[in-house]
């Protein structure tokens, strides 16, 4: 009897151990396709950057002969795209400052205050994340060119702060919310008024939350096209990055240089990737604080 309960925990066990390892390789092929479909796009713009335009016209697919910077010579003055850069780096110092302290001064109101107003105030801005930008285009419009910010830095600042509101409220309000009230209750009862406990220990204490937050909101006004497409449609010059690269690729139909524009792509790309690679363990920390909470 002993040995043919044995013999059947073994045959179940090796079962499980075979199930175990299929389900191990099907998901190992499944990361490997995924990197491949993810990687391989951004690898042919890095190495097309390289190429002269003829080369890639001939053989899309090849390898550069050589480590050529013309192409990125040609992208940042022929084509502007060091102007419009810069146009964006203004913006983004603008608006990622001013949502981010406007963020998470309402959050942390939001998540550690009691007061009449509290849940609505915060459904109101988690009912923001659902409205799409493009009902608002219109009336953003008009009332942009009421206030006559129409066509101007400033205008887009305040449109991607109150675009990027809602996502921030909500994520910071639920960061809050994990942190150890003791420290805020110490800081009261030592006569700290709440604007300095909020700048001098809520803060760093919540700085894996900020740095997340802070590096999607990056990336969302980094890459916004719709909003400035709309709201910045005057002089070419103050044209974001977004906008310079679609002016590029709408010009190859006439007069072709794909290799400055792979090198404009690549121009883009080089910012959202160094913020990534110098903030990834703070961007993993922050988005599973809570959970270890």
């Amino acid at each position: 009897m002993s040995l043919d309960k044995s013999t059947a925990e073994r045959s179940a066990e090796r079962r499980e151990g075979v199930a175990g390892t299929t389900l191990n390789v099907f998901s190992h092929t499944f990361l490997v396709v995924w990197l491949v479909m993810a990687a391989a796009p951004l690898l042919l713009v890095v190495l097309n950057s390289f190429r002269p335009h003829g080369d890639i016209v001939s053989d899309p697919f090849g390898l550069p002969g050589g480590l050529s910077f013309e192409n990125f010579t040609n992208a940042w003055t022929s084509a502007s795209i060091g102007r419009y850069a810069l146009n964006s780096l203004i913006i983004l110092a603008g608006s990622l400052t001013g949502t981010m302290l406007l963020g998470a001064m309402a959050a942390y109101v939001l998540a550690r205050f009691d007061f009449p107003g509290n849940r609505l105030i915060h459904l109101l801005f988690v009912g923001g994340m659902m409205f799409p930008v493009f009902l608002a285009l219109v009336p953003l419009f008009f009332v942009l060119n009421n206030l006559g910010m129409l066509n101007t830095r400033q205008g887009l600042i305040v449109v991607y702060i109150a675009y990027s509101l809602p996502f921030t409220i909500f994520f910071l309000v639920a960061f809050f919310r994990t942190l150890p009230g003791g420290v805020q209750e110490a800081a009261t009862l030592d006569g700290a008024s709440h604007t300095r406990t909020f700048f001098q220990i809520m803060m760093p204490m919540a700085k894996p939350g900020l740095i997340s937050i802070g590096i999607f909101n990056f990336l969302g006004q980094w890459n916004q096209f719709v909003l400035p497409r709309v709201l910045n449609v005057g002089d070419p010059d103050d044209a974001v990055l977004p906008q310079g690269l679609a002016a590029l690729m709408v010009q190859q139909g006439y007069e072709g240089d794909w290799g400055a524009l792979y090198a404009g792509v690549s121009l883009a790309m080089l910012p959202v990737l160094v913020v990534y690679v110098v903030f990834q363990r703070q961007v993993q920390s922050g988005l599973t604080a809570g959970a270890v909470r």
